[in-house]
């Protein structure tokens, strides 16, 4: 970042920012560092007309917001920095068109226009994020075309391994805990009504990738599901696909309780359930039983019980064993602490660990 940019960056992190003068009008020729200001839906549609072979960033503001004051000054300044790009401030509530449009619903919101088209978005008074963003977008629009075709190439390299991240995969507006949509939300509650087993993308959190893959996938809107790295569809697919009773067939489930225990209790010829993990134990037992397993030279595995209470509670049922640390060889309880004192006084916890016994 330049000292200008910097120093108007740290401005908005101090909470602090001188108000800018009064905005130029519309012009398709500006001095380095002007600020340009669209009125109307009118204005704004020639701007991106006349600016299409360059990059445009767009200030949606509101005058009563002292930070959007502030990611003016901002604004100002990377203007001074990339001459070449078009800095644009609007008011959000003064163009509602616009604003409704684009799915403007705080301010300040920024979103970035190549070749008349939307291939970014910013939602915050974020002052090193948007210059990092400006510089990001500016260089890749001074590229040749072969670069920018091994940019999408890049780009599609990137959604194939997002929609194979998990045998199930659903891309939404928000989390799983918080969606941001109704949509999304519709649609994790039938997946866990359904107990499917997912991971989840938030699409608010990358732009490039909520564009990037209504082309990829050729479907244009929000939520998405996939199923091994293909498109299942939308809301209205998953809900035809509940009511056919196809949905149980086609995603994973989460695995019972009991299966996961033994998978766990097996993952390692010699595991041990802790507080804490092998770098750091969170209790006094489980420490002594980690100064003990150390001392046999023998390898294990750990898994720290203070991370998963499902795993914490079902393990004292599965095993009947009330207590923590506990100790697994090949899948069978050993014991607690108090039992893995006594295998090595009497000699015995080394064979046992080593599957002699």
């Amino acid at each position: 970042m330049a000292a200008g940019a910097a120093a108007a960056a740290a401005e908005v992190a101090a909470g602090v920012g001188a108000r800018p003068g009064p905005g130029p009008g519309l012009e398709t020729r500006t001095q380095p560092g002007a600020l340009l200001e669209v009125a109307s839906r009118a204005q704004f549609d020639e701007l991106l007309r006349h600016r299409a072979r360059s990059l445009v960033v767009i200030h949606f503001w509101a005058p009563w917001a002292p930070q959007c004051l502030q990611m003016n000054d901002v604004m100002v300044e990377l203007a001074k920095e990339h001459p070449q790009v078009a800095f644009v401030k609007l008011e959000a509530e003064a163009v509602p068109e616009v604003s409704e449009k684009y799915e403007i619903s705080s301010v300040p919101t920024f979103l970035f226009f190549q070749n008349a088209q939307k291939v970014d978005r910013l939602d915050g008074a974020h002052a090193p994020e948007l210059t990092r963003k400006v510089e990001r977008h500016a260089s890749s629009s001074a590229l040749p075309r072969g670069s920018m075709d091994h940019t999408r190439e890049d780009l599609n390299l990137r959604l194939k391994k997002l929609t194979n991240a998990a045998p199930c995969m659903l891309f939404m507006k928000g989390s799983p805990q918080e969606p941001r949509c109704g949509f999304s939300r519709q649609m994790v509650d039938i997946l866990n009504k359904h107990n499917i087993q997912f991971s989840s993308f938030d699409i608010f959190s990358d732009e490039e990738v909520r564009q990037g893959l209504k082309a990829y996938s050729n479907w244009p809107t929000y939520p998405q599901l996939y199923v091994s790295g293909e498109l299942i569809g939308g809301l209205d697919i998953v809900k035809e696909l509940e009511a056919s009773k196809e949905l149980d067939t086609i995603c994973p489930k989460v695995p019972k309780l009991e299966e996961r225990l033994k998978v766990l209790t097996n993952k390692a010829s010699v595991m041990l359930f802790m507080k804490g993990n092998k770098q750091m134990a969170k209790c006094g037992f489980s420490k002594q039983i980690l100064e003990i397993l150390n001392n046999t030279g023998v390898d294990f595995e750990t898994f720290d019980i203070l991370e998963d209470e499902e795993v914490r509670q079902g393990l004292k049922a599965y095993s009947n064993w009330p207590t923590y640390p506990q100790l697994y060889v090949k899948g069978e309880l050993v014991g607690g602490l108090d039992i893995v004192k006594e295998l090595k006084e009497n000699g015995e916890l080394l064979p046992i660990l080593r599957g002699e016994s």
